[in-house]
Parts: C-alpha cells; sequence; structure tokens
C-alpha cells in the first residue's frame, strides 16, 4: 500500500500540469453576461488538468471519476467543492481577485493543483 501510495504521489509530482485553460462551455450571469466554465476532471487520484486559468469569477466544474470521495479545497478558503462521490460533479466560483489559487484534496492531500485567476 506505501508503494503505491509513493507511486502515486510521483506521479501527481511529474504529471504534465500544463497552463493553460480547459474550459469548452460558457453560461450567463443573472446580469446576463457571459461566465466562462472551466473543467477538472479527477482521475487515479490526480486533478487534471493540475493548472488552469481562468478569468475571474468564472464558474469551474469538478467531476470526480475515482470510486472513492475526493474535495477541491484551497487553503485560503476560497475554494471547496465538499465531498465529490463517484461520477459526481459539483461547481465552485473563482475568486475574483487575480493570482495563483493552490489547492489540495482534504482527503488525500497528497493530490494538488493551481487555479490561476488573471
Amino acid at each position: 500500500m506505501l508503494v503505491v501510495a509513493a507511486a502515486l504521489l510521483l506521479s501527481a509530482c511529474s504529471g504534465g500540469g500544463g497552463s493553460g485553460s480547459s474550459g469548452n462551455g460558457a453560461s450567463a450571469n443573472s446580469s446576463g453576461t457571459a461566465v466562462k466554465t472551466d473543467h477538472i476532471t479527477i482521475s487515479n487520484f490526480m486533478f487534471s488538468p493540475m493548472s488552469i486559468t481562468v478569468a475571474p469569477g468564472a464558474s469551474i466544474t469538478v467531476t470526480n471519476k475515482d470510486s472513492v470521495a475526493h474535495t477541491l479545497t484551497s487553503a485560503d478558503g476560497h475554494l471547496d467543492t465538499g465531498d465529490i462521490g463517484q461520477n459526481q460533479t459539483k461547481t465552485v466560483t473563482a475568486p475574483t481577485k487575480p493570482g495563483q489559487y493552490h489547492y489540495v484534496c482534504s482527503i488525500h492531500q497528497y493530490m494538488m493543483g493551481t487555479i490561476v485567476v488573471q
């Protein structure tokens, strides 16, 4: 079990977390302004992509493809999906202040990623 955890940690650290938006949709907010939607998928105990760039206030959907629950939680409290069960999707709203927001799965804290707001 320890070997599997170490292998997962190493693969998470060496994964190609290229920056860039993975969004492929848009919705409108209450004022009718288009809001870009970005997606993060959890699979094999990794966030994919590990880093995304979004607009301030963008909707970010997080889908869990693993058989165990995960979260997307930032230490500063800006982002928190709560538990996401197998094949469930939850949405969080990106902060409005530009910057880098690092997050983890609060259940499996070796799972990490970054949301860049610009």
